[in-house]
């Protein structure tokens, strides 16, 4: 059935605007801090053919589901759940990540007449706050085994026609150091997820199947063809690898855990883009593995497709183009053997898969500005997990845990963005809110001076915030890119890296390694973090002095930075030496050898590499 233009926007449309309303949904009714507040989570709608339709947001798959309960055994009112790693096809990466799937059913003429079938389904899956396991919050940093992270729930049936599986919900809830909050938010997204089925429902019943169907197919044909034309097209045709890495795994010392890609593009190739893992190194022996290698990669595609927006002509056009099933048939992955960091054998952990999947983000945006002349962004580092848990005055325990965002790259057209996060619209827990529920007093929020890679277009700033905590806790972490900084590209330097202090400035002064589950804190204590800044973008011997000047007056860099990094020297009175400032700029390129590679890593890759400041792949 042909598609009619107008109908395809109006169920465009439709759709965006239940994935909004589903998410809006769980967002106003869960329990947990990092659901309603933090926002970590997300919602998805695909069509009957598993492919993903909605844009919006990333989401997990409906594949493992469909696996395991077959299309033809469901019926109106099921919901579907899991969160085991390994029986997910690649679309959940830790076990805190627990998944709703409702089935969405219409009328559809069969041989016997019209018959209800299912015709699409809604997803929904989010951080939860504890799922059992060897720590609270489920991220055990030292574990070498899944089993010690939490329970493991392969694809079930929750609610069956409308009736909740109370055994399966007692199990879940006794495994879970926040009982109460996990019962709540399952039944928030549940709820969510079956209103939004009948909501779409509603669309079916409206127009028809075929036709809505048929806008289903105009909808992803549309994202295929744009991302070939105006995205793909940007690529010069050719073969380029680059790598980059995860510094520490919570077992051993802290090493290069190195990930790859080989990127190949053909334009006159059906499958233009191929991207090959193969180099990646291997399986680590802490907890900072993903399965990648499920579904053909699935999953990987549409998590690594927004980076492919940055080739678009103007950022304007980047913010109008969706991710979803669109972009699937242009993208081929190729995985190395079984045993690396993308395709670990269970039952390897996985629970800070974040270092692995955020770091490949980073690793095809290299390989991108290789091919391209560094059409792309800098690096950034945007999803760290910390918190402090403990038991409050009514000797009852609390976990308040955050994921606090860092500063994004520098880009060929403006600077980067400061403490933003990779998870759409998520964001810090309000201090009024975490001063309310939990023991603690937040002294201090705001951005970190000079975290940002200085640039031509500087790399964002990342968060500082003290928190002090007024009874005995401990402090828990799960965190990378602390001795790896955010590189910066085309002459741009590398961002300040993670940092965690307990009592800075005081007598007992120290840092906390990234990866930490029980950091003890005394009653009174204050701890501070730092999060990363992006890299930066371009010679920052190139950027105005009145810039410089201006991000001086906004705190963002210091006097020091500014002579430091920039060549900026400022006067007493906070005006530049227009003469002193000319001179220092000669004398610094002066001093350069002409051999600089084209990605800046920052000191602590000559820590890990013993002793070099880049590698073969840092040069055009």
């Amino acid at each position: 059935m042909t598609a009619d233009p107008v109908l395809v926007e109006i169920v465009a449309g439709t759709l965006a605007a239940i994935e909004r309303e589903v998410e809006t949904s769980i967002g106003r009714t869960s329990r947990s801090p990092m659901i309603r507040d933090a926002h970590d989570f997300r919602a998805g709608i695909h069509d009957r053919e598993l492919r993903k339709l909605t844009g919006r947001s990333y989401s997990a798959l409906v594949h493992p589901v469909v696996r395991d309960h077959p299309i033809e055994t469901m019926n109106v009112g099921d919901v579907y759940f899991h969160n085991d790693v390994y029986l997910s096809e690649g679309g959940i990466g830790h076990l805190p990540d627990l998944c709703v799937t409702v089935p969405v059913f219409a009328e559809v003429d069969g041989p016997a007449g019209p018959e209800a079938q299912v015709v699409a389904f809604v997803q929904a899956f989010g951080h939860h706050d504890d799922i059992g396991g060897a720590v609270p919050g489920s991220m055990p940093s030292a574990a070498t085994s899944v089993y010690e992270e939490g329970l493991m729930v392969p694809p079930i049936k929750l609610w069956d026609r409308g009736v909740r599986n109370e055994a399966a919900m007692t199990i879940m809830t006794r495994n879970s150091r926040m009982p109460d909050s996990l019962a709540a938010d399952l039944d928030a997204e549940c709820s969510a997820c079956l209103a939004g089925a009948r909501r779409l429902g509603e669309l079916f019943e409206r127009y028809g199947v075929p036709a809505v169907e048929a806008c289903f197919d105009a909808i992803l044909a549309n994202s295929t063809e744009v991302y070939r034309r105006e995205v793909l097209s940007q690529i010069p045709d050719g073969t380029y690898v680059w790598e980059d890495y995860a510094e520490h795994d919570g077992v051993e010392p802290p090493k290069l855990h190195r990930q790859r890609i080989t990127l190949t593009m053909d334009s006159a190739a059906d499958v233009p883009l191929v991207i090959d893992f193969t180099g990646t190194g291997p399986q680590a022996k802490g907890p900072i593995n993903h399965c990648g290698d499920h579904a053909d990669g699935n999953f990987l595609k549409k998590w690594l497709a927004p980076i492919l927006r940055n080739l678009a002509e103007t950022p304007e056009r980047m913010a109008e183009l969706d991710v979803n099933e669109g972009v699937v048939p242009l993208i081929e992955m190729r995985f190395p053997e079984k045993g690396t960091l993308l395709t670990p054998v269970f039952p390897a952990p996985t629970n800070a898969r974040t270092f692995v999947i955020l770091r490949l983000l980073g690793v095809l945006a290299g390989v991108l500005a290789k091919a391209t002349g560094g059409r792309m962004p800098a690096d950034q580092e945007t999803i760290r997990y910390t918190g402090v848990y403990g038991t409050d005055a009514d000797g009852q325990p609390y976990l308040m845990r955050e994921v606090l965002g860092g500063g994004s790259g520098g880009r060929y057209y403006a600077d980067g963005e400061d403490t933003i996060h990779v998870v759409p619209d998520s964001r810090n827990l309000p201090t009024e809110f975490t001063e309310s529920r939990f023991p603690l007093r937040v002294e201090r929020l705001g951005l970190a001076l000079d975290s940002g890679g200085p640039g031509r277009h500087r790399g964002g700033c990342g968060y500082e915030k003290h928190i002090r905590v007024l009874r005995d806790a401990h402090f828990m972490s799960i965190a990378d890119r602390s001795i790896l900084s955010c590189w910066g590209v085309a002459g741009g330097r590398a961002g300040r890296p993670f940092q965690i202090t307990v009592d800075p400035g005081g007598p007992d002064e120290h840092d906390v390694d990234a990866l930490a589950d029980a950091e003890p804190l005394a009653a009174g204590t204050v701890v501070r973090i730092r999060t990363t800044g992006g890299g930066g973008w371009g010679d920052p011997l190139d950027r105005p002095v009145d810039e410089v000047l201006r991000d001086i007056a906004w705190r963002k860099v210091s006097v020091a930075g500014a002579r430091a990094d920039y060549g900026v020297v400022v006067r007493d009175d906070g005006t530049a030496d227009e003469a002193a400032t000319a001179a220092l700029r000669t004398e610094i390129r002066a001093a350069r050898t002409g051999e600089e590679p084209f990605f800046d890593r920052g000191p602590g890759y000559a820590r890990l590499s013993g002793g070099a400041a880049f590698n073969e792949f840092d040069l055009l």
